[in-house]
């Protein structure tokens, strides 16, 4: 029962890194401070995403759900839980790497508006 429960713990863990590195700039415009970790997480994020690679939070749940007496699962986190409300059916590996892009569009849009707002304030002040 516990590895399970860890298992479980990694699963939202997961999730909550995923949500973290597309929309954490997002929460650097309130605590600039997350720049330093968001920088990172979203960087990693998109070189899984566009490389084709396997987050290692994946293997780790899926061997903490065989330790529970579960069934494992193939593929990645993605594939498994999120294929169908993150990519649609017909996804080309052209349209993965876009979205990985889009991923690093966004943040980047993110930062080079607080960027320039940092930057007016300090030839404002």
């Amino acid at each position: 029962m516990l590895w399970g429960i860890f298992a479980e713990v990694v699963l939202v863990l997961h999730g909550a890194f995923i949500l973290f590195a597309v929309f954490g700039g997002l929460l650097a415009l309130r605590w600039r401070w997350l720049v330093l970790l968001h920088v990172p997480c979203a960087v990693w994020a998109a070189l899984v995403v566009t490389a084709g690679w396997i987050c290692p939070l994946t293997p780790l749940e899926q061997w903490l759900r065989l330790r529970a007496g579960d069934e494992g699962y193939t593929g990645s986190f993605i594939e498994h839980y999120l294929i169908l409300l993150i990519y649609p059916p017909g996804l080309t590996r052209t349209l993965q790497v876009l979205l990985g892009l889009g991923v690093v569009a966004i943040n980047f849009g993110i930062y080079g508006w607080l960027w320039r707002r940092h930057v007016s304030r300090r030839h404002g002040s």
